[in-house]
This record gives C-alpha cells, structure tokens and sequence, in this order.
C-alpha cells in the first residue's frame, strides 16, 4: 500500500476552502468513487494557513501513480505546493460506532 499526502496553498488563487467545500459536494466525491485501486481519500482544510489538501490511501505503488483527476489543480490555478509519498507499513481499524466512512465530514455538516 502507498500514502499520498498532497497540500495546495490557497493565497492568490481566487478559492477558498468554502468554495472547495462546494467542488466536493458538487462533483469530486463522486468522482474519485470511481478511482480504480483508491482504499480512501480524506480531503482536509488548514484554515490558519488558508490551504486544502488530500491524503490518500493506495492498494498498491502503481495504483498510486496511475493519473487521477485534476480538476482541483484547475480550479486552484496550479498544482499542489507539497506531495509527498510514502509506503504504508501497516493498518489497523479502530473500534467504532459509526461504520460507514463514506460521506463523512464538514462538507455533509451544511
């Protein structure tokens, strides 16, 4: 398995993390559904900082490098100003209520 952490600085870029918030609801969720060999994608926000981000768990190396959409980097204006990608050593599950994961977060919180 691989991790992949992405982070985009938002100054200048004519988005905000709210505007973002609307591209998940609206369509980047639904897509990266689809995402052959993508275990899970957590979509975060810094707002202190003012940058958005993604981490990124893979089933294997070359699942990890195959192309993905980039609608995100359109709509910033650029690419991601740090990426980093690591192998994941392991995983475990937590004990948990709730057992869905999908459509969790701020995003669903409106």
């Amino acid at each position: 398995m691989r991790a992949v952490i992405v982070w985009w600085d938002l100054e200048g870029s004519g988005q905000t993390i709210a505007s973002l918030r609307d591209f998940l609801r609206d369509e980047a969720v639904d897509r990266f559904a689809a995402v052959p060999g993508l275990r899970l994608k957590l979509w975060i926000s810094d707002p202190d900082r003012n940058r958005w981000g993604a981490v990124l768990l893979w089933e294997s190396p070359e699942a990890a490098a195959a192309p993905i959409p980039q609608r995100a980097a359109e709509l910033i204006g650029r690419p991601p100003v740090e990426r980093a990608e690591f192998d994941v050593e392991a995983t475990v599950e937590g004990a948990y209520e709730v057992a869905a994961l999908g459509r969790r977060g701020l995003v669903w919180e409106r």
